[in-house]
């Protein structure tokens, strides 16, 4: 794994780990944490007959590995799958925490790296676990998406404006190319080259999107796991699980705790 990509194999990757997959030909990708036993939870938007994204995740797809891979929670997109389907025939790439703001900065594409430093791997698995026994809330692609879930996980920082950018660098990403060619257009009429307002408009969205980490906002707080709904305001729309349900989720949590 280098400053290019952060592509690695399988026997490099660790519980606790935040990995990604790319999807539709590198279009956007796909994140989770690994708990080990190569199981991996990951938050999505759930597949329904009326859900055409290709974000969703399919819960009724069979497995040929695991007969209880995609289970989750009732109107909860916190699943738990094998890393099998879970890469979907995708490349493993791990995201990197405490980066340096230069190697940050030298990452082209938002959503490899932050600043930000992780907890330890047996705090990032506690909070894996119970999201996918509490949920997240609801999936949305620019503020709470896989990204945060897994970002969450890995530093229990939290938001404070739930009004602006998510934590996620993707989305930080998509907002920042279209900000910093906004933002440099005045400058075109100072500079004849063209090499000179590409690289005016490449400095923009690098600077944007380092604004915008994780490890660097002054806008967030740590949030305990057990506190993140009472903070998110799940509460009052809470969903009361089936008795078996709860039971099969709870027989997994143990399964892996001492695999």
């Amino acid at each position: 794994m280098g400053l290019l990509s952060n592509r690695v194999e399988r026997n490099e990757i660790k519980p606790g780990d935040h990995i990604y997959t790319y999807r539709a030909v590198f279009a956007y990708s796909h994140r989770g944490i690994f708990v080990g036993s190569s199981k991996v939870v990951h938050f999505t938007l759930v597949s329904t007959s009326s859900t055409s994204s290709n974000e969703a995740y399919s819960v009724t797809a069979q497995c040929p590995t695991f007969p209880d891979c995609g289970l989750r929670q009732p109107d909860s997109g916190v699943v738990l799958s094998c890393i099998d389907c879970f890469l979907n025939n995708g490349s493993l790439y791990s995201f990197k925490y405490g980066v340096s703001p230069s190697i940050f900065l030298a990452k082209v594409r938002g959503g490899t790296c932050t600043t930000a430093g992780s907890d330890p791997p047996e705090i990032v698995i506690h909070r894996a676990m119970y999201l996918f026994r509490n949920g997240f809330g609801n999936y949305d692609v620019f503020q709470n998406n896989c990204e945060d879930f897994a970002l969450y996980c890995k530093t229990g920082l939290l938001i404070v404006d739930r009004l602006g950018v998510g934590r996620s660098g993707q989305a930080s990403s998509v907002l920042g190319s279209p900000l910093a060619a906004l933002l440099s257009s005045p400058l075109k009429l100072l500079m004849p080259s063209p090499i000179e307002v590409a690289t005016m408009t490449a400095g923009m969205y690098c600077v944007s999107r380092y604004a915008t980490d994780i490890g660097v906002r002054t806008d967030v707080v740590k949030v305990s796991v057990e506190d993140l709904a009472m903070n998110l305001g799940w509460g009052s729309n809470e969903q009361i699980p089936q008795e078996n349900e709860v039971s099969n989720i709870n027989a997994y949590v143990l399964l892996l705790r001492y695999e």
